[in-house]
């Protein structure tokens, strides 16, 4: 059964999207995605936020590009925990949607990652489902290690084969 909802207005969300999916399979969390417009199916829309719960869903992740309602109107709607991920516009950089996820008024909050920060969304879903799973939280310890050994093996290389020849690597 699924335990994270990842929503998306637009399929043009996708490749911002899915680094959500990605790292939550790398932790083995069941998930379901969808492709859900708060505007164009309202719905649609609600009727998904209002079932979210009983079918599992324990956070949903709701990425939204320009007016960005969709974090809100889950948060609005769905009782547990919602993470916006604003996605980076071509007008304005992606801020409109950061202002719109993360001003919401008083008692609806969403929290809020950086513009296109789906993986980190979906980190931040992990560790608040690991509140009560303790193999979760051991994964993402492992996780948060592996990071550490990847900067350490870089600072390593640098070391190694010297500023110049390491831009050439990268």
């Amino acid at each position: 059964m699924a335990k994270v909802g990842i929503l998306m207005g637009s399929d043009s969300d996708l490749p911002i999207m899915s680094k959500a999916a990605n790292m939550l399979e790398e932790f083995g969390i069941a998930y379901e995605m969808k492709v859900i417009s708060a505007h164009r199916e309202p719905d649609v829309f609600v009727d998904y936020a209002k079932s979210a719960e009983e079918r599992g869903i324990e956070v949903i992740i709701a990425g939204a590009g320009g007016a960005a309602h969709l974090p809100g109107m889950c948060a609005a709607i769905f009782p547990l925990p919602v993470i916006g991920v604003p996605i980076h516009t071509k007008s304005l950089g992606g801020v409109d949607s950061l202002y719109s996820i993360v001003q919401m008024p008083s008692g609806i909050p969403v929290a809020t990652v950086a513009i296109d920060g789906a993986a980190n969304a979906a980190i931040l879903a992990a560790k608040m489902l690991s509140i009560g799973d303790e193999t979760l939280r051991s994964k993402l310890a492992d996780y948060k290690e592996s990071l550490k050994e990847q900067v350490v093996a870089k600072d390593k290389k640098l070391g190694e084969v010297g500023y110049s020849a390491y831009l050439e690597q990268m």
